[in-house]
């Protein structure tokens, strides 16, 4: 006998992939997972492997961030405070990014697909720079939301 509740879980979480892939923050989780594959790849085929730990790292996290979010888990485990720990791996993310980036260009002579690599962390670092931005938006405004009063004081 076929089990029809398996089918429906497996279409639900293509309807939520295929609804969270459409936010802001889906649009930008997709891409950091995107250039963190292309990283990997590119240090991969250079001849300093070593480089792509970074990529290898944050895509992991982008992608359990992605999985976290898109099922909407962030609502159910109140345990942890979701946003700082996103804002800290976005944070984390650019900062480690743009270091290894840059001295994987400066140093990349002779090797195009460490050059490669480093022009794509540089992208990649500026991207997880505007996540932490736009997370610090959202940080704010829900603050100032919260923190506004409901009674009235003279």
């Amino acid at each position: 006998m076929g089990d029809t509740n398996a089918e429906s879980t497996g279409a639900n979480c293509l309807e939520k992939l295929k609804g969270y892939v459409k936010t802001q923050k889906g649009v930008i989780l997709a891409a950091e997972i995107l250039v963190s594959l292309i990283i990997i790849f590119c240090f991969a085929a250079s001849y300093h492997g070593g480089y792509s730990t970074v990529a290898i790292c944050e895509m992991i996290f982008s992608i359990l961030f992605f999985v976290i979010f898109m099922m909407e888990i962030d609502k159910q485990i109140l345990v942890f405070n979701w946003v700082w720990s996103d804002l800290f791996r976005a944070c984390s993310g650019a900062v480690l990014y743009i270091i290894v980036s840059l001295v994987s260009v400066i140093g990349g002579t002779g090797d195009g697909a460490r050059i490669a690599g480093g022009v794509f962390g540089l992208l990649a670092g500026l991207l997880f720079a505007y996540d932490t931005y736009t997370i610090f938006l959202h940080m704010k405004s829900t603050r100032q939301h919260a923190a506004a009063s409901t009674e009235d004081r003279v």
